[in-house]
């Protein structure tokens, strides 16, 4: 552990791929008869575990579907068909951790990528929508998406921040590209001038009189702020989940995304500091 976490700084805070692929093509070599046969045996010691009423309600919230629901029937394949092939094979490997204990004759469909989409039929993904008024997907009805903890690599990272949160500089630090968020280009616009706040786009090939320019900085090199900026880009925030691992605390307007990391359920003035989407 000691080693991995000494890495970990060395690659700047975020996983290395070569040890996630190195376990991952571990996994995939395992025949998948072996481990159909130990799924009942899995189940059995699940109902078994005191937190049982905790991990089913996690359940519950990644898989909303009623059971009333079907499958496209030109779009669902067979779990036969997922195979590694070097596209996605990060959401391949990771969708594979679970699809490898159940048949092979079983039918689903997937969305491996970003983005958030209303959905027709039930669909594995990364990321959706939060409900936040209590419509038909906050009360699981016509919600199609299935949430699994895909991206694994690039999204579940843990840093070991060692600076107590009395010793970082009273500062907001933000660095990041505004090319796929508008919310991002505008907090940069607004405040790249202010001294306690240091932000910058991190793009190449774009004027610095546009949204001011920086070269990226490693994840740990965050820490010595009080205040990290989080903001969504495609879908989810890709950085809240390392941000919400340090002694610093998480500044963001309220999410409207969710994936595996329940950003639905995240409480502003406990979890985060919420700032209002115009700041």
């Amino acid at each position: 552990m000691e080693l991995m976490t000494a890495l970990n700084r060395l690659h700047g805070g975020k996983n290395i791929k070569l040890p996630y692929f190195i376990a991952q093509l571990s996994r995939y070599a395992v025949p998948k008869v072996l481990l159909r046969s130990r799924l009942e045996e899995i189940l059995r010691d699940g109902e078994k575990r005191y937190d049982m009423d905790y991990v089913l309600d996690r359940v519950n919230y990644y898989n909303r579907l009623t059971g009333a629901e079907r499958l496209s029937p030109t779009e669902a394949t067979p779990l036969k068909e997922h195979k590694f092939r070097g596209r996605h094979s990060a959401y391949i490997f990771d969708s594979y951790q679970t699809t490898r204990f159940f048949d092979d004759s079983l039918r689903w469909q997937t969305y491996f990528g970003d983005g958030v989409f209303d959905l027709l039929h039930p669909m594995i993904i990364k990321a959706r929508k939060i409900d936040r008024g209590g419509g038909e997907a906050a009360s699981g009805k016509g919600d199609n998406s299935v949430l699994l903890n895909l991206d694994r690599c690039r999204l579940d990272i843990r840093l070991h921040d060692k600076i107590p949160f009395t010793e970082k500089a009273d500062r907001v630090i933000f660095r990041g590209s505004v090319k796929s968020s508008e919310q991002r280009r505008r907090f940069i616009e607004t405040f790249r001038d202010n001294p306690r706040i240091d932000t910058a786009d991190t793009r190449s090939g774009h004027s610095a009189q546009e949204t001011g320019t920086a070269k990226q900085i490693t994840l740990y090199a965050h820490l010595g702020s009080k205040f990290i900026m989080t903001f969504e880009g495609n879908d989810i925030a890709s950085n809240i989940r390392w941000v919400m691992s340090t002694n610093s605390i998480a500044v963001m307007p309220r999410p409207r995304n969710e994936s595996w990391f329940m950003e639905g359920r995240l409480r502003p003035g406990y979890h985060y500091i919420e700032v209002r989407d115009d700041y």
